[in-house]
């Protein structure tokens, strides 16, 4: 750093057009109607500490809450320039919710009506500290000492919603002390190397590591003139708005315009609030922030899918489908329809997704109970006596029934009596016929042979051709999937679970898995067709969890 620069760093911290670095320390030990918190008195020494690094500190210990007011009135004020700021709170803390405060030393079992009167706000202290984005760094030292509270208060640091460019250090009040006084003070730290060295102190909020949060200093020489001073004021602005630009946040930028409306960088600020104001664009950085992976995506998909919304695709990419699928639930929830989701949204589309799961599967229960009763007594019925007619007659109405495989194999004893009855030319006009195998082959056989032994079988099979179109479209979709083994090994055992019946678990769909899908499909009002498709696949996983 040449000289020149090193006297503007130091007109920055020290001059009346630059910067002031700023510290409230207020340690609390001696409460009179409580436990004392013994570390509080070290914050003194850490004041101590940062007066000698040239911080203007406002500092007080065993205050009333009138005394801590006045001298958190007392730390605002100065303020208002740029600079740090350094907020050291020990003592005795309490909280209600997201709200904690700093507990005045004439407290006495104060309950939620007297917290505003017994103690000092931290969301307040929070706020003033959020003025200085990426410069501020507030610090609260507590012991496992509990005071007598009132009701709606419970004791200790709770979990404190952290502003913006805010660093929050928390812990032992001895802790705090020593490390405000050890760490803080060494120049040239960004809050992120700062927060490496806390050791068992708790961190959170912002940990830039750009830039220091107390530069590197040296004595200035006398001043010859004003020159300095207008190059001091464009470094400090430049410092802030390289922090501006770490912590990229609206509130940040709209901090920097209040002190600079016409600054360097003006242009540059609003034209970023502007983006940040955009909802597609914030709704896309909050998306960005979570980071998902891409079995995250494919549960947003499948969650969708069983909402009815169609995101196009269970393969976890967000294409223009799954972006649709999104805007057109965050529409229906009354959240704007971006088409990126947030973590609260995702949280809220689970949640109906499992109620509504849990609704279909109940209804898929009935359903099913009701078919199942239904067979029951169409079995006995019909196919329960054993005769050729009522076995057909049973598996004409339900193919994929419970007695279906029972009834099949009592209508074999049928079907190889009929052969060995058959006369031979009937039984050679059958062969040839299941030889070419196609519609005509059978038609012509049934004209042969209208009353045939196998005239039952080719009217089931030419049946069945008639269908082999809608089969095919049904195959495509199955096929479109693309379903690896291990995923069918999945399907089988979960239509398995079911007691289904889908035969051997090897990842191959044979006819007996077939008919355990078909069986799925009815009991829960899909399209039965015995093959997969999204909707299906996506209330099985469902159904698995």
């Amino acid at each position: 750093m040449s000289r020149l620069s090193l006297i503007a760093v130091a007109a920055v911290l020290a001059g009346p057009a630059g910067a002031q670095n700023v510290a409230l320390v207020i340690g609390n030990e001696n409460y009179r109607h409580g436990p004392d918190i013994g570390g509080a008195a070290d914050a003194l020494d850490a004041a101590s500490a940062l007066e000698g690094v040239g911080l203007v500190v406002e500092k007080g210990a065993d205050l009333s809450t009138e005394a801590m007011r006045s001298l958190l009135r007392g730390y605002y004020a100065q303020t208002q320039r740029p600079g740090r700021s350094v907020i050291l709170l020990s003592g005795q803390f309490v909280s209600h919710g997201a709200e904690t405060w700093l507990l005045g030393t004439e407290a006495n079992a104060p309950g939620l009506p007297d917290a505003d009167l017994a103690g000092l706000p931290l969301g307040t202290v929070l706020e003033m500290a959020a003025e200085r984005p990426g410069g501020a760094i507030v610090l609260l030292g507590d012991e496992e000492e509990e005071p007598s509270l009132g009701r709606g208060l419970i004791a200790g640091i709770g979990e404190v919603a952290v502003p913006q460019g805010v660093t929050l250090i928390s812990g032992d009040a001895g802790d705090v002390a020593a490390f405000a006084a050890d760490v803080l003070t060494k120049p040239g730290q960004s809050a992120a190397e700062i927060a490496a060295q806390a050791g068992d102190l708790r961190i959170r909020g912002y940990l830039g590591a750009l830039t220091p949060f107390l530069p590197e200093t040296a004595a200035p020489p006398p001043v010859q003139s004003g020159g300095n001073d207008a190059l001091a004021a464009e470094l400090a602005e430049r410092e802030l708005w390289d922090t501006t630009r770490s912590i990229d946040t609206a509130k940040g930028y709209e901090s920097y315009l209040r002190r600079y409306p016409d600054g360097l960088f003006a242009d540059a600020a609003r034209k970023a609030i502007a983006a940040k104001n955009d909802p597609s664009a914030r709704a896309k950085a909050e998306e960005d922030a979570l980071a998902l992976s891409r079995d995250q995506r494919r549960q947003i998909q499948r969650d969708l899918s069983i909402l009815d919304i169609n995101p196009r695709g269970l393969d976890g990419l967000f294409g223009p489908g799954s972006r649709t699928a999104i805007a057109t639930w965050q529409k229906r929830n009354d959240y704007p329809a971006t088409g990126f989701i947030t973590g609260r949204q995702m949280a809220a589309l689970a949640a109906q997704a499992e109620r509504r799961a849990a609704e279909l599967e109940a209804e898929a229960a009935k359903r099913q109970a009701d078919q199942e009763r239904q067979d029951r007594l169409y079995w006995e019925q019909t196919g329960k006596a054993g005769d050729e007619a009522g076995l057909r007659a049973y598996l004409k109405r339900y193919p994929d029934g419970l007695f279906a495989e029972l009834a099949q194999e009592r209508l074999k004893v049928f079907d190889d009596q009929r052969k060995e009855e058959a006369a031979a030319a009937d039984r050679a006009a059958w062969d040839r016929a299941l030889r070419m195998n196609t519609p005509a082959a059978f038609r012509e056989y049934l004209a042969a042979y209208p009353k045939g032994a196998f005239a039952d079988d080719a009217r089931q099979i030419l049946d069945d051709l008639g269908a082999s179109e809608e089969d095919q479209v049904a195959k495509q979709a199955e096929d479109a999937l693309g379903l690896n083994a291990g995923f069918r090994r999945m399907i089988e055992e979960r239509l398995a679970a079911l007691g289904l019946k889908p035969g051997q678990i090897d990842g191959t769909f044979d006819a007996d898995t077939r008919r355990a899908i078909r069986r799925y499909q009815a009991a829960r009002n899909l399209p039965v067709s015995g093959y997969l498709n999204q909707q299906t696949v996506a209330r099985l996983l469902v159904d698995s969890i």
